[in-house]
């Protein structure tokens, strides 16, 4: 397979692989926060918007909309010590492996919250 030339010089895979890796990094913090962000919506969706539309008692969904905002910070925190973390590793040229203990504690959230939910909806 032939190798392109960048403008202005030759080709460096080296380079380029680097280049895409930060880029893909950058991608992936965006994603953290998008994540974030729809926490955040369900967050006031179930907090404020849903008591005001039922004449349900109010606490549960406000135990349900802190807690989604809670999942929202943690999430946007996470994603940017991750990016932070993986442009070092790049910079040293290593990798850094992803915390598997506080993925699968916010995984734990997101389904206790998601139960949480779905028990509110089901007595409600």
């Amino acid at each position: 397979m032939e190798k392109h030339a960048a403008p202005g010089g030759p080709f460096d895979e080296t380079h380029d692989a680097t280049r895409r890796t930060s880029l893909a990094n950058e991608r992936t913090l965006l994603a953290w926060w998008r994540t974030g962000l729809a926490a955040f919506v369900v967050s006031l969706g179930a907090g404020r918007l849903v008591p005001v539309l039922t004449k349900e008692a109010r606490w549960p969904y406000a135990i349900v909309g802190v807690g989604f905002a809670l999942l929202g910070v943690a999430y946007v925190a996470y994603g940017f010590v991750r990016q932070r973390k993986v442009d070092d590793a790049l910079t040293r040229g290593e990798f850094a492996e992803p915390d598997e203990r506080l993925l699968a504690l916010l995984a734990g959230a997101g389904i206790v919250l998601g139960l949480a939910v779905l028990v509110i909806v089901l007595v409600g």
